[in-house]
C-alpha cells in the first residue's frame, strides 16, 4: 500500500486536501478533537461523518466543530496531524 502524503499543516487545510486530491477519500479519516463533557474530554469523528468543511469549523449532522479542537488527524491509520491538547484554552 502506498502511503499518501499530506503537504498541509493546519487540520482545515489538511481535511480539505483529504477531500479534494487526487487519490485520497475523506472517509478514511478520523478525526479527534476537544468536548468537554466527554470521556477525557475527546471525541472522535469520521471523515464519512463529515458534511461540510468551512472557514472555521467542519459541520456534521450534529454539531460544528471549530477546527482549533482538534488534536489529531489520521488517514488510513497513519497519524498525519498531533498536537497537544490545550482544554485551558479551548
Amino acid at each position: 500500500m502506498v502511503k499518501i502524503k499530506f503537504n498541509s499543516r493546519t487540520p482545515r487545510t489538511i481535511l480539505n486536501e483529504m477531500k479534494w486530491k487526487e487519490g485520497c477519500d475523506i472517509v478514511k479519516a478520523e478525526i479527534w478533537y476537544v468536548h468537554r463533557g466527554a470521556l477525557d474530554d475527546t471525541m472522535i469523528i469520521r471523515g464519512g461523518d463529515i458534511l461540510e468543511l468551512g472557514r472555521s469549523f467542519f459541520r456534521t449532522e450534529s454539531a460544528s466543530i471549530p477546527y482549533h479542537r482538534i488534536f489529531k488527524i489520521a488517514y488510513d491509520g497513519d497519524v498525519v496531524f498531533m498536537r497537544r491538547k490545550r482544554e485551558e484554552n479551548l
